[in-house]
This record gives structure tokens, sequence and C-alpha cells, in this order.
């Protein structure tokens, strides 16, 4: 068996969206306030490894959509590259969804859909192993599609006889629904007095002149 590095090198890639969800069931979080690249160094920090780059990945409304949303994400995602993490973001797709109401009636809404973030996730978590940039990929997402990337990695360590490891951390308290992390990967639990010591409390809010940018009044 391949001997375990003394030198843990991590990249934690983030998936915001499921970050953001995931943090609203445990925590009653009503927005994505977290600061990625602190919450990324506690949760190396705390296992002893060394925390080499942070990656994140979201879906933003379009400004005609929704500008309050594109707007607050637009400024959030500026201010992580200004961090040093490396940001991927997709337009959000929208659909028509119907809910049925108690009263028998049907309530028609317009939902937006992240595409491809999965898909890009598993991409960078392949491809930079491949590249030997990392002995750890830290997940930050519950997304069950990313297991059979975990499958790909044991492949990778075997050709490569190196140990890499892949963790899969998420938010978690009594109220979480959702216990289970993504397959064939070691399980983090997100606490509350963790996800607490790294929120964001930067005010990422567009402005009126942005909005109106935007073609809304």
């Amino acid at each position: 068996m391949p001997h375990e590095p003394s030198t843990k090198r991590t990249v934690a890639f983030v998936d915001g969206q499921n970050l953001y969800h995931a943090a609203r069931e445990a925590f009653g979080y009503s927005y994505p306030n977290y600061d990625v690249l602190a919450l990324s160094q506690a949760l190396c920090s705390s296992r002893g490894w060394d925390l080499v780059q942070v990656r994140f990945y979201t879906g933003v409304p379009d400004p005609n959509d929704d500008p309050f949303w594109h707007g607050f994400w637009a400024n959030k995602l500026a201010m992580m590259g200004r961090q040093g993490i490396t940001v991927h973001s997709r337009p959000l797709r929208y659909h028509n969804r119907i809910v049925r109401l108690p009263d028998g009636s049907e309530h028609t809404y317009l939902s937006g859909e992240e595409k491809g973030i999965d898909v890009r996730i598993a991409l960078d978590v392949i491809r930079m192993a491949h590249r030997q940039d990392y002995d750890i990929a830290l997940i930050m997402s519950q997304d069950q599609d990313l297991s059979e990337v975990a499958e790909e990695i044991r492949t990778i360590a075997r050709e490569q006889s190196r140990w890499i490891k892949i963790a899969c951390a998420f938010p978690f308290s009594p109220t979480t629904r959702n216990r289970r992390g993504i397959e064939k990967t070691d399980w983090i639990h997100i606490d509350r007095a963790t996800y607490d010591a790294c929120l964001d409390r930067r005010d990422y809010r567009p402005t009126k002149t942005a909005t109106k940018r935007s073609g809304q009044t």
C-alpha cells in the first residue's frame, strides 16, 4: 500500500447551492452566508491538512429574471476572486413548477435549476488527481452523482501508486434530514459552532444603481 504523506495537500471543491441548502436545513439560515475560504481553512486545520486551493461552483440567476440575487452573487463571487478562490458559475435555467395547495387549488411558480455544476466538479476532481495537484479532495456537497468520481479516484490512486483521499463535508444538526454524504467518501459533519465561526458578514446586496442598469426599475 502507498504510504500516507506527512503533508497532505488539500483542494476544497465547494458546491455553493448544495452547501447553502444543507446549511438552511441544519441551521435555519435564509441566505448563503458562508465564507468558503474560512470554512475550508477551519476543516483542514482541525485535521492537519494543508489547504492549497479552494474552488467554488454555483448557478447564478439571470439579471432580468432576478436582479437582486444576480447582483448578490456577482458581488460575492468577485470577493471570492480577490481572495484567490477559483470560481466557476453557470446561469440558472428556469422552468414552471406547479404545486397543489391544501385547498385543492394549484399554484405555478418559476423555479431556477442548476445544470452542469456537478459535471464541472467531477471533471475538476478527476483532472487534478491525474495531475497530482492534491492528496485530499475535500468536496462540500451531498450530490450522490459524485459517488462515481470517488471510485475513479481510487483507480487513479492505484495507477499512480500513491495515497489519495476523497472526503465529503456538509452541515449537520439534529434537524438535518439528509444525513448521508457522498457514497464511497469519508464523511465530515460541519457542526454549528464550526459553521458560525466562518460566517461571511459582508453586505453583498446590489445597489439601486446596479439594479437599474440590469433593466429593472
